[in-house]
This record gives structure tokens, C-alpha cells and sequence, in this order.
């Protein structure tokens, strides 16, 4: 039986069926991006399912995209299949001229240790064997996740020496942090247009962050901040799904560097997901280079990620990085003039 819908949420008996979702395809992540020009659709057969962004190209064409999924059994290929099947039609219901598939799932010996190997091997023999290709991925491909199930002491002990006496630095010099709410939203967006100036990234508009606080906000989302005798210093959105906790948003000011605020922030973010019932931290987001080389080169770069890489490295965790992503096309001459409009801009 196969369910196609906009955003109807999963019938509580089916969704007890479904494998991990991803918080990118939950539906309130959906909802998010259908504000800025993406068209949600959502399939659904017996024990999966895939939530699919459409982005409206030039003379009724779409791009097909589903972040950190599908939700399957990659293992059981009559599901795949039957999965697929229903994806595919969407797609061409939608006039997609290709479907960028980015699952969540991660490269043999950059896995977190909860990661069975056998589903990313059936994975990406699925994916060769339905004629996908590889393409350029749209989420970050590698990041650390730091296991945040034990207690607060072993945490911390499983941190850089250097990052823990950041964090106390940053509480000894009276940094103090705070949950923000909405009206906290316009200090997060001007800290975060100083970062971006002096980081060379990119960032969102004002009305993302305050749209994805009003749909995540209070159980899937936290609003954090830390200040220093009343003048904002750090602050960052953490986003929760299930038992996994993610690091999507962070700012900080030019301001007061020396008392190590970011840091004391981060650990708070980490604190609040923990009582959230989470016991992963994704960091999201990390150079896409082997732990080797990172380790061997952060100290002299900083373009890219390398410079955030310096930061988070601190924090413990695993480093992992996830297969990417990959392409199934359906027209193939519009996809070669997309990807030439792409290269050009």
C-alpha cells in the first residue's frame, strides 16, 4: 500500500515500524522549508518512508531532494523496491529533472559505533544496482558526534584539556548562559551577520531563524545564550530528534574573545540535550578530510570549516563521515544544462 501526502503526519502504528528518521525528515523540518521555497511531499509504504523536497526550476521543472534519508530497511529489497516505486512517481508527478538522494548513513570505519556496516553496504549496492550516480552533497559529509549518555563528569573528561579549561575559564571569569525565547532572536541574527563577516560564511535570513523557533521551539529546539555583564557574547540554536541532538546555528561576538564564551555555550547545548533524553551531540559539520590529516593540518588552516574544525575538535567525540550523496536522473539533458547553470554561478 502506498501513501503519498503534503505533510499528513504517520499513522502511530506505521511510524512504530519505521527505522531512525532524521530530524531533516521530520515534518516540522517540512514545514520549515516550505516557507523558503521548497514543496514537501511524503511517501509512505508498509515500514518506510521518504520525505521529499521539490524546488521549482524555469518552465515547470522541479529538482527532487531528500535530505538524511530515506527511512528504510536497506537490507529488505522488496521494501527498497516497493519504496522507490513511490518516490519515483512522485518525482515525475512533480516533473523532476533529477531526485538528489543524501541518506543518512556513513562510510565503513567513519561510522558511529551504533552504526551497523551491513546496512550502508546494502545501501549503496541498492542505489548502483536502481542507477544512481554519485553527485555533489548538499549537507555536510563529515562531523563528530560526541556520545553524551554518560554522566557529566565522563563527558567532560573525554574533552581536550584545553576545551575543559575553556569551559571553567569562561565560568570563573563570570560568562554566565541562559535560555533565550523569540525576542532573543534579533541579538542571535546580529551575532550571527558579525560571524559571517568575520568567518567569510554564509548565513540565513532573519526570518528562517524565526520561523524554525517557532516550529521547533520548546521540546525540539533551545535558543541558548551567554553574556557578560548584560552584553551578549555567544549564542546558538540546538535542534533535538529522538535521541540525537544537532549543533545546526552558532554565533559569537567580537567582544571579550578572551573569556571563552562559545565554549562554556557549546557545553551547555550539550547539558540541555541530555535532558532531553538525547545521547548523541552531531556537531554537523567538520573539513572533509581523514582524521589523520585534519589532526596533522588544523593548526594552519582556516578557510572552509577548517577553522570550526579547531573549535569542536575539543569536545571529544567521533569523527564520522557519511557516504554523500547521489543523483537519479530523469531527464538527462536538462540535468547536464542544470549542472553547467550551477558551475557558472
Amino acid at each position: 500500500m502506498i501513501n503519498s501526502s503534503t505533510l499528513r503526519p504517520l499513522e502511530h502504528a506505521a511510524a512504530a515500524t519505521l527505522p531512525e528518521v532524521h530530524l531533516l525528515q521530520s515534518r516540522a523540518w517540512a514545514e520549515l522549508k516550505s516557507h523558503f521555497g521548497w514543496t514537501p511531499r511524503r511517501v509512505q509504504v508498509e515500514g518506510a518512508m521518504a520525505q521529499i523536497l521539490f524546488r521549482h526550476l524555469p518552465l515547470g521543472w522541479t529538482i527532487g531532494y531528500i535530505p538524511k534519508g530515506p527511512s528504510v530497511d536497506w537490507r529488505n529489497k522488496k521494501q527498497c523496491q516497493a519504496l522507490f516505486a513511490a518516490i519515483h512517481a512522485e518525482a515525475k508527478q512533480q516533473r523532476a529533472v533529477f531526485l538528489k538522494v543524501e541518506p543518512q548513513a556513513w562510510l565503513p570505519g567513519h561510522s558511529p559505533d551504533s552504526h551497523p556496516p551491513e546496512q550502508t553496504d546494502a545501501l549503496l549496492t541498492f542505489l548502483n544496482e536502481a542507477n544512481f550516480i554519485r553527485a555533489g552533497a548538499i549537507q555536510p559529509q563529515s562531523s563528530i558526534i560526541v556520545d553524551i549518555s554518560s554522566d557529566e563528569a565522563t563527558i567532560l573528561a573525554a574533552m581536550k584539556q584545553k576545551t575543559r579549561y575553556n569551559i571553567r575559564l569562561a565560568e570563573k571569569k563570570g560568562v554566565t548562559t541562559r535560555q533565550g525565547d523569540e525576542a532573543d532572536l534579533a541579538g542571535f541574527y546580529r551575532l550571527s551577520q558579525l560571524t559571517a563577516q568575520r568567518d567569510n560564511f554564509a548565513i540565513h535570513s532573519p526570518g528562517y531563524y524565526e520561523t524554525a523557533y517557532k516550529l521547533f521551539a520548546p521540546r525540539q529546539c533551545a535558543l541558548l545564550l551567554a553574556e557578560f555583564e548584560g552584553e551578549l557574547l555567544a549564542a546558538l540554536m540546538v535542534f533535538r530528534q529522538d535521541e540525537e541532538a544537532y549543533y545546526f546555528y552558532g554565533a559569537s561576538s567580537n567582544s571579550h574573545r578572551n573569556l571563552m564564551a562559545p565554549y562554556l555555550l557549546q557545553w551547555e547545548a550539550m547539558r540541555w540535550a541530555k535532558r532531553q533524553g538525547c545521547c548523541r551531540y552531531d556537531l554537523w559539520g567538520v573539513p572533509d578530510a581523514d582524521p589523520a590529516t585534519l589532526e596533522a593540518e588544523f593548526a594552519e588552516r582556516s578557510e572552509g570549516l577548517w577553522g570550526v574544525y579547531r573549535f569542536k575538535r575539543g569536545f571529544g567525540g567521533q569523527i564520522v563521515k557519511s557516504i554523500g550523496a547521489f543523483d537519479y536522473v530523469y531527464n538527462p539533458l536538462l540535468y547536464k544544462l542544470y549542472k553547467l547553470w550551477r558551475k557558472a554561478e
